[in-house]
């Protein structure tokens, strides 16, 4: 078994490395001053994304398990599944809430990773979706999955653009509002 556990360690490194190739050659040019990522930064990205999917993945399931149970009946170990007070009813619905929220937000991290993973397996990690620029060292050290550059993400968050993967909206909609 150890042999086929190396052959497989063995082929992720070279998929990585080949990726890391790929995308130094692809790399747009540099409009920011960055220089393009080396295989071993995107090596070391890599493995930071995979470590985060990793402990999401743990996460997700935990707090899946734990939103969907009954509550305080189950958790408490009490036999009546009345609450004593109409507060304990509110507090079991917003803690359920509130982890349910957390979830579907883990949800939408784990999708980013893994768009970046494939990113980086395609050879365009590190590269604005919105410009095709350089993302920037530091944005990718704080989010390795980040999408956009740090220029075209605050553009969006003022409203002066919209976020490559969001359709316009049809004018006959438009017009039918007036």
């Amino acid at each position: 078994m150890p042999d086929k556990q190396k052959k497989i360690a063995d082929e992720a490194v070279a998929e990585e490395e080949t990726a890391a190739k790929t995308w130094t050659e692809k790399s747009p040019a540099k409009d920011e001053g960055e220089k393009p990522l080396t295989p071993d930064e995107i090596e070391g990205y890599c493995q930071l994304l995979y470590q985060k999917r990793k402990e999401l993945v743990g996460d997700l399931g935990h707090m899946s398990e734990g939103a969907l149970e009954g509550g305080r009946q189950d958790s408490s170990g009490e036999l009546s599944s009345l609450p004593v007070h109409m507060a304990d009813v509110g507090t079991d619905n917003y803690e359920q809430e509130f982890t349910l929220g957390l979830i579907e937000s883990d949800r939408k991290l784990l999708t980013d990773i893994d768009r970046a993973l494939g990113k980086i397996k395609n050879g365009t990690f590190g590269i604005c979706e919105g410009t095709d620029e350089v993302i920037g060292r530091a944005r990718l050290d704080a989010m390795p999955w980040a999408r956009y550059s740090v220029k075209f993400a605050g553009k969006i968050e003022r409203g002066l653009v919209r976020r490559p993967d969001e359709s316009e909206p049809a004018k006959e909609e438009e017009e039918e509002a007036e």
